[in-house]
């Protein structure tokens, strides 16, 4: 999705559902070095905490244009995806359509917001 007119940024969250590979260490984190790569953003760093065998993966790839994070549950096939970018010819959707590939998953809940527009007001 492209941004807005009045956005610098874009903010996707998504839930996915029905996954595989959530514990996979290596896996999760080429998964979010390529999708990095489909969005057109500059990965600074990836930090990942696995919680154990079987279990769930935290993971952050810190990029020039801002973050995409994942926290998984292999144990119910289900992992949290918050992608946000800023810039002109980047692409928050492409990034959340090679998760989805990578991890054999579906999306069960998106939301796009637009971050930093002409419109944003600072709350006090």
């Amino acid at each position: 999705m492209p941004h807005p007119a009045s956005a610098a940024g874009l903010h996707l969250i998504a839930d996915l559902a029905r996954g595989s590979r959530l514990d996979d260490l290596e896996w999760i984190e080429r998964t979010l070095r390529d999708a990095a790569a489909a969005a057109a953003v500059k990965v600074l760093d990836v930090k990942l905490h696995p919680f154990g065998p079987g279990m769930g993966i935290t993971g952050v790839a810190l990029l020039a244009e801002s973050h995409i994070s994942i926290h998984t549950w292999p144990e119910t096939g289900v992992a949290a995806v918050d992608i946000f970018v800023c810039g002109a010819g980047t692409n928050a959707d492409a990034a959340l359509t090679l998760i989805e590939e990578r991890l054999t998953a579906v999306t069960t809940y998106r939301q796009a917001i637009p971050r930093l527009g002409s419109r944003a007001q600072s709350v006090s």
